[in-house]
């Protein structure tokens, strides 16, 4: 090769890289933005719903919740993903017909899966609701087991917009069943609260709205998938081939994605049953020292209304990595490509860590007043949830790691490997919450804990998993090292400047606004000045982009 085409080569490889970590990029943020508003209509739900129903009755619709997540996991986690993987690495290839024939038999599947297991959760809900120690939340479990099958379908639609790298759908029909989960869901328990009905029905009332969002997803997901050019473009190219050839494939394309999805559904029931271990144990274990079924509610209401859904906020905003991940590492692994494999690798884990990091400090430092912001009034369930969401808070960066790197295994096609790490997790999490929560003086504290403890073993097996994977290529001071020093002083600066504040003029929600300005602030001119970010990073995402091509376009210009 000449001395001109090797230069050639290496511009061609630096185009790849950087459309490779724009399109990421991307994909990250439109994701994430959705995912914000989705949390923020979620806690927009629960407020008002804590106020109808009460920390007893959000016990209620919140254990009817786990059972449907779990199953939800079962029937949904691994299918996508799987279609998004194999659907990446036929679209690399340019077969257009074998992506839309792996999309049919997928769409089979989720059909069959999701109404069956609907039709169980309902025949079975008052055992499920005995099993768990809740009986009155029998009603709340059939009236949230639809939405699993519309779950299910939309899943398929889903996970093949993902495999073209296509994110707008799934980030829209997200909007889509929050508003759909937070208008239907309280007009139906005020509907339910006007009419009298006791507790446990208002709260099946309320689980109804998720239902109903559920479908609305769905009809949207539906709609889009036949109207969008997109789609029709990648549908045509099944239609001109023969249906024996159709008929043929059929079969081995069940196959590849039970194959790919088995191990990453296990993985992903093995995190869920780490929610359901706490629900259990919370109930079963409180019962044990003497604390009535009321009582307990009220405390498991304060913990998963109250303390779950603050911790679990950041971990959902880093999901959209590992959604935008896996089909991009997908298809540099199914060409060979180590360059761009390790440019999406540790851009995800970096991504990961600089967002997640900060949040995890915060939170254990600032747990009392986000609640306080959040749930003003609410005097006894903050007293309770305080606690237990700043324990937490140490195990969101240890949370996010984990997402991203389960799905960074399982994009290489090392799916079974998540599993052994989480089957660890869950042993610790099982042994150390069952134990602590037996110790008089810790009790209900048990649970976060364990969870920390439960997350930090995954996340180091996982990480070894990573590195031996990539060949040890990746970088732990830029990983790690920049931005835990970057996080400890913006939060250490905020943290100091909340109390003087505090002390000067009393707390309120204008000394924590302003301490969170200045923790923000101070993360921002660290990370840049340690180069945990760069402006090479900010120039990926959209808006930027456009903002630094013009600014080079004028510098040229003027040059």
């Amino acid at each position: 090769m000449s001395l001109s085409g090797v230069f050639d080569l290496i511009r061609e490889n630096k185009r790849t890289e950087r459309g490779a970590e724009r399109r990421f990029f991307s994909g990250v943020l439109l994701l994430s933005l959705s995912t914000v508003v989705v949390k923020l209509l979620g806690l927009g739900f629960k407020i008002p719903m804590l106020s109808l129903l009460g920390a007893e009755g959000m016990g209620y619709f919140n254990s009817a919740y786990e059972i449907f997540a779990v199953l939800c996991t079962l029937a949904t986690a691994g299918l996508p993903i799987a279609l998004s993987i194999l659907v990446a690495s036929k679209r690399a290839s340019g077969e257009l017909e074998a992506a839309n024939g792996i999309y049919r038999s997928a769409r089979r599947i989720f059909a069959f899966f999701g109404i069956s297991v609907s039709l169980l959760m309902i025949l079975l809900s008052e055992q499920l609701a005995e099993l768990i120690g809740n009986p009155n939340a029998r009603l709340c479990i059939c009236a949230i087991a639809p939405a699993l099958a519309f779950s299910c379908l939309s899943g398929a639609i889903r996970g093949y917009c993902q495999g073209f790298e296509y994110m707008s759908p799934t980030a829209i029909s997200q909007l889509i069943e929050a508003v759909g989960k937070l208008v239907f869901g309280i007009l139906f328990a005020l509907l339910a609260v006007r009419r009298g009905y006791g507790l446990p029905e208002v709260s099946a009332f309320a689980v109804l709205g998720i239902s109903v969002g559920s479908l609305l997803a769905l009809i949207y997901l539906a709609i889009a998938k036949r109207t969008k050019s997109f789609f029709a473009f990648a549908e045509d190219g099944g239609k001109n081939d023969s249906n024996a050839e159709w008929n043929g494939t059929k079969n081995s394309n069940l196959v590849k994605l039970l194959k790919i999805a088995f191990p990453i559904t296990l993985g992903s029931l093995v995190i869920g049953l780490t929610r359901i271990i706490d629900m259990t144990l919370i109930m079963r274990r409180l019962a044990d020292v003497g604390i009535d079924a009321s009582e307990r509610n009220e405390i498991y209401g304060a913990y998963t209304t109250l303390s779950l859904p603050i911790f679990s906020l950041i971990p959902a905003l880093i999901s959209p990595i590992a959604v935008a991940l896996v089909p991009q590492l997908s298809a540099f692994a199914h060409r060979k490509d180590r360059r761009g494999e390790m440019t999406v690798t540790e851009n995800s884990i970096r991504l990961t860590v600089i967002l997640s990091l900060p949040a995890s400090l915060g939170l254990t430092a600032f747990a009392r007043p986000i609640l306080e912001l959040l749930f003003s009034g609410q005097h006894e369930a903050i007293a309770m949830a305080a606690p237990l969401l700043s324990a937490l808070g140490g195990s969101v960066l240890f949370s996010c790691l984990m997402t991203t790197t389960n799905a960074i295994l399982q994009a290489y096609g090392k799916a079974n490997l998540p599993i052994v790490s989480m089957s660890i997790g869950v042993a610790v999490k099982l042994a150390s919450s069952w134990m602590l929560m037996g110790i008089e003086g810790i009790g209900v504290m048990g649970a976060p804990i364990g969870s920390l403890i439960c997350n930090i073993t995954v996340t180091l097996i996982n990480l070894a998993f990573v590195f031996s994977c990539s060949g040890g290529g990746l970088s732990a001071m830029r990983l790690f090292f920049k931005p835990i020093a970057a996080s400890a002083v913006s939060v250490g600066g905020a943290l100091a400047l909340y109390i003087y504040l505090n002390r000067a003029q009393g707390a309120s929600t204008l000394t924590f606004a302003l301490a969170l300005i200045c923790a923000v602030l101070l993360y921002l001119a660290f990370s840049l000045a340690m180069g945990s970010i760069t402006v090479e990073d900010i120039s990926l995402l959209p808006f930027f982009s456009r903002f630094f091509k013009r600014k080079r376009r004028k510098g040229k210009e003027e040059s």
